[in-house]
């Protein structure tokens, strides 16, 4: 290769001299400057082309001073851990003992000039690790085993503003290199176009000859640069390309300004123009002057369109320049020169579909889109072949991503009026990319592994793209779940962290289409079962998130780089939400399936529901329970912990479906309840016994710490089962008809006792810890969950449901007699009081006493059952008023009626004696002090109540009553003597006096 006395500056030329080009042009078009405008458009174009030029340097610049000061501060064995790729797993590699030396010169394809480095930076390059592109010429160090020195780093300078920018630019431009030459041809460009004005405006020489003229001018320009491309080849290339723009220039003057050559003949001049520019450029290794001939090759059709051309033959000549862009792709590796190509191509193809495409061009034009794709899929792929690193091939960003991109973007405008076209389209897209990405795996270099692997995910990327193009909302989430379990495979198999993540996303992404496919009221209509979108697209998420938990149990490999620990520590927090997520689509696909409808027989009708709305919620809680035990079974055999995690769900799944039974109008007894309860309820005995098994056996055999934990779960289900026995009795009141008697108003309060009494007896066995050990599960361990967690809420709702009943029953006992003390009613609340004081002997029986039991246990909890014991026994002689004195179940009417009021005061009076009675005989002082506190409250009551029924019987017989029953108070129980101190008590309680004293008995 002949040498350059000035290598770094051969590319200047042609981009400046661009920039005039086209700013002559543009200033010729715009009339508002008139003989003037080509020599303003051309000093813009020259400060443009100066500014990109220098703004393109500078990012070079820094690029190349950031990875040298990188690479400069790293020790020795960076690079070779640089060289690891991000997805392989990291090992250790040899330190060699002596310098390691050069590698092989690249092959002749690669340009040692350094600016073939320039196109990596200033257009975006991707290496295997990302990094800038090192020069090929620039020296490699031997590496040894000791570190590199420390280098001082300086503060990096300011960045200039653009006016200081654009002085920099044109000073650079124009001292930099062979000064003269450029201003030469500068000036030369401004004379020739004022020469061409004045003689225009003098009429001194035809048009034909002055165009002449300046396309001689060209042609010298052109020679003498060709002949000089040895001896010095800056000043030779700076020539020719101030010589191509002539050329290019005179010949768009002569079609467009002057109408001097038709469109056929202007146009092949251009084209003649155009090749012979870019094989000048091949000739002397010129990337600058082949750039500048494909620009204006492309620009051609452009400036010499009359609107009135055939598409075809825009394209067909396109096609010919992206044919010869690869031909010198497969020689030189000028990334400008490919990225000229592709934006003029997509372009002008971009622009023309939008302005000119309608559907009949589809057959004209489909031939020339696909052969730009692949054109432009074999020009990237020629450029990491002649453009490697020491880290891989080199990967071109912009036609690697964007071939794709503007291409299938394009693709879909075409198909648009097809149906099912940008599926296929789609995955037209995906196969071309797969399989190049499988031919160039076959080649099994490292080297290729960035460029194969972007392939790869473009081709996943269509591949996934064209599911939701071509099928429903259901089936593309099936799809796109399956996608990411094998691509999360393929990354655990591979110790890749990306697919993985890849796959996680498109498990999110596949739930959420999913979600927003199903209607709103989950009404699912088709006539086959199981086979259906619904249920196949739910299960199709449910497994593969069911076996992404199974892979994610143990912490999976990864390269070890920084995003990879970033993700891996994201990772293992996913197993268990990954698997519950896979339970609940699980169970929705079985919901879906119950909830299916057929399609009506007749047109205009709604679909039929398979199954009724009751039979519906039977069959979905008994799905779900069954799903969460064979669940059970598969954390059993597995021994995995999260499988039986569903297990402790199914007493709120019971619950809710009693409660929509309920809401329904249905009952536990009904048909088919009556066979679904007993298999859900022996379910969900059968796993509290496996996760209590569970639990001791991690502990190392029943623990008691271990109780209160998942003593929830055995309380719930004593609520539950106080819920459905309830509903049984129900059952029984709507078949007898009494809905409207007390029968019914104490179902659930008779439910409550007894379940509360059941506790009580049954759970009460454990109170004691030598006790509980003794007894079988559930009581060992959970005696204190039954007869305290249980009970307690139960008790609550006795002694509310008892203080409700006793104010609000009438007693009505229809069709049996009212009886007292034996109604339904008085029954209920006699047995309310008993449960609620037998509970609380068994709590304070128990050691150690529960927690936070002192409230129940305390003398409060005693006075509240003594006050709901005086309401109940005071609502009993309401009822007796009721229904034997006719009086109305009233308040109003039972407070003004003189017969209660009587009853009130005779009644209070037998408490009073009773209880007076009893404290005397136990010595009890308070209790007899409660008592006469009663019998006061009666006085009152007769003289502010039953004194205003004037000439009524019934204040006689309430006087009358009262002072006998006081005088009985007086002399069989006077007021106990005060406790004697402690110290002077006896060892045994004395028994009480069979009689009072004298001065007692007559106060």
């Amino acid at each position: 290769m002949a040498c350059r006395p000035e290598p770094k500056k051969e590319g200047e030329g042609g981009m400046i001299i661009w920039g005039i080009f086209w700013g002559a042009v543009l200033g010729s078009w715009f009339g508002g400057y008139g003989d003037f405008g080509p020599f303003v458009g051309g000093i813009l174009g020259f400060f443009a082309g100066l500014s990109l030029r220098w703004a393109i340097r500078s990012a070079i610049r820094t690029e190349l001073q950031a990875h040298a000061t990188k690479a400069t501060a790293q020790p020795t064995r960076a690079p070779q851990a640089a060289a690891v790729a991000e997805d392989q797993p990291v090992a250790a590699a040899p330190v060699p003992q002596r310098p390691v030396p050069h590698a092989p010169p690249p092959p002749p394809t690669t340009s040692d000039d350094p600016r073939d480095a320039d196109d990596a930076f200033w257009a975006g390059e991707l290496t295997p690790q990302g990094l800038p592109r090192v020069p090929s010429s620039a020296p490699v160090a031997n590496r040894t085993d000791a570190p590199a020195a420390p280098r001082k780093t300086t503060a990096q300078p300011a960045q200039p503003n653009p006016l200081e920018m654009a002085v920099l630019a044109a000073k650079s431009w124009l001292l930099g290199g062979n000064t003269i030459v450029r201003v030469g041809l500068v000036i030369l460009f401004i004379g020739l176009s004022f020469l061409a004005r004045y003689a225009a405006s003098a009429g001194l020489l035809p048009v034909e000859f002055r165009l002449a003229a300046v396309a001689a001018v060209g042609i010298a320009l052109l020679g003498v640069g060709f002949r000089k491309r040895t001896d010095k080849p800056g000043f030779a290339l700076a020539l020719q390309g101030g010589g191509v723009a002539v050329m290019y220039l005179t010949v768009f003057a002569a079609f467009r300004l002057y109408g001097l050559l038709p469109p056929l003949w202007a146009f092949g001049l251009m084209i003649a123009v155009c090749a012979a520019s870019c094989a000048l450029a091949l000739l002397q290794d010129s990337r600058a002057l082949a750039v500048a001939a494909f620009a204006g090759g492309f620009a051609a059709p452009i400036l010499l369109s009359t609107g009135q051309g055939s598409h075809v033959g825009l394209f067909s000549y396109y096609t010919l320049l992206n044919l010869a862009i690869l031909f010198i792709a497969h020689k030189r590796s000028w990334r400008v020169l490919n990225v000229v190509g592709f934006v003029a191509t997509f372009g002008v193809a971009t622009a023309w579909g939008a302005l000119k495409y309608v559907p009949d061009h589809y057959a004209s034009t489909q031939p020339f889109l696909a052969g730009f794709v692949l054109i432009y899929l074999a020009t990237a792929i020629l450029y990491a072949r002649n453009t490697p690193t020491k880290l891989g091939k080199t990967v071109d960003s912009m036609l690697v991503f964007g071939t794709p991109l503007v291409g299938f973007g394009l693709q879909a405008g075409l198909v648009q009026p097809f149906e099912l076209g940008a599926a296929f389209s789609a995955l037209a897209f995906a196969a071309v990319y797969l399989l190049t990405a499988t031919m160039l795996a076959r080649r099994a270099q490292a080297s290729w592994r960035l460029l194969t692997e972007c392939f790869i995910a473009i081709g996943v990327g269509f591949a996934t793209l064209a599911v939701p193009l071509a099928l429903d909302a259901q089936w593309t989430s099936a799809v796109w779940a399956l996608e990411g379990a094998g691509a999360f495979w393929v990354g655990m198999r591979q110790a890749r962290w990306m697919p993985r993540a890849f796959g996680l996303v498109l498990q999110v992404v596949a739930m959420l289409a999913f979600m927003g496919g199903v209607d709103s009221g989950g009404l699912q209509v088709s006539p086959l079962p199981l086979a259906n979108p619904a249920f196949l697209g739910a299960m199709l998420i449910a497994l593969p998130a069911l076996l992404l938990a199974w892979w994610l149990r143990q912490p999976l490999p990864h390269s070890g780089s920084a995003w990879a620990q970033g993700y891996a520590r994201v990772e293992v927090l996913l197993p268990n939400p990954a698997y519950l997520y896979g339970f609940v689509f699980w169970c929705l696909a079985w919901w879906l399936e119950i909830t299916r409808s057929v399609p009506a027989t007749e047109a205009n009708q709604w679909p039929v529901p398979v199954f009724s709305d009751r039979v519906a919620e039977l069959l979905g809680m008994l799905a779900v329970v069954l799903s969460a035990a064979l669940s059970m079974l598969l954390g059993l055999r597995t021994h995995w912990a999260v499988a039986t995690w569903p297990a402790r769900a199914t007493i709120g799944v019971l619950a809710l479906g009693w409660v929509a039974q309920v809401v329904d109008g249905h009952r536990v007894l009904t048909t088919p309840a009556w066979a679904v309860w007993p298999i859900v309820l022996a379910l969900h005995g059968w796993m509290l016994w496996q996760t209590d098994r569970l639990q001791a056996a991690d502990a190392g055999g029943p623990s008691a710490q271990s109780a209160p934990r998942f003593g929830w779960f055995h309380a719930a289900t004593a609520w539950l089962v106080t819920l459905l026995l309830a509903d049984c009795l129900w059952s029984g009141i709507g078949k007898a008809e009494l809905w409207r008697t007390s029968w019914a108003g104490v179902v659930l309060l008779v439910s409550a006792i007894a379940v509360l009494m059941l506790l009580a007896l049954w759970a009460g066995r454990g109170n004691q810890p030598a006790a509980r050990a003794a007894l079988p599960w559930p009581l060992n361990p959970h005696a204190e969950a039954y007869y305290w967690l249980a009970a307690l809420p139960l008790a609550v709702l006795v002694f509310g449901g008892a203080l409700l009943a006793a104010v609000h029953s009438s007693g009505h006992t229809a069709p049996l007699p009212y009886i007292p003390l034996l109604n339904p009613t008085d029954l209920t609340l006699a047995l309310a009081l008993g449960s609620l004081v037998f509970w609380r002997r068994v709590l304070l029986a128990a050691l150690p006493p529960p927690a936070r039991s002192g409230g129940v246990t305390g003398r409060h909890a005693l006075v509240a059952l003594a006050l709901l014991a005086f309401i109940v026994i005071n609502t009993v002689w309401l009822r007796v008023a009721h229904h034997f004195f006719g009086v109305r179940w009233d308040a109003s009417a039972l407070f003004n009626s003189f017969v209660v009021q009587t009853g009130y005061a005779i009644l209070w009076t037998l408490l009073a004696l009773s209880m007076m009675v009893l404290a005397h005989r136990r010595a009890q002082r308070p209790l007899w002090l409660v008592g006469a506190g009663l019998l006061g409250v009666v006085v009152v009551k007769l003289l502010v109540i039953d004194l205003s029924n004037a000439g009524g019987a019934e204040r006689i017989i309430a006087f009358i009553a009262v002072g006998v029953l006081m005088l009985v108070v007086g002399y069989f129980a006077p007021l106990p003597p005060k406790s004697p101190p402690k110290a002077a008590a006896p060892a045994e309680p004395a028994a009480p006096p069979l009689a009072p004293s004298q001065p007692e008995a007559l106060p």
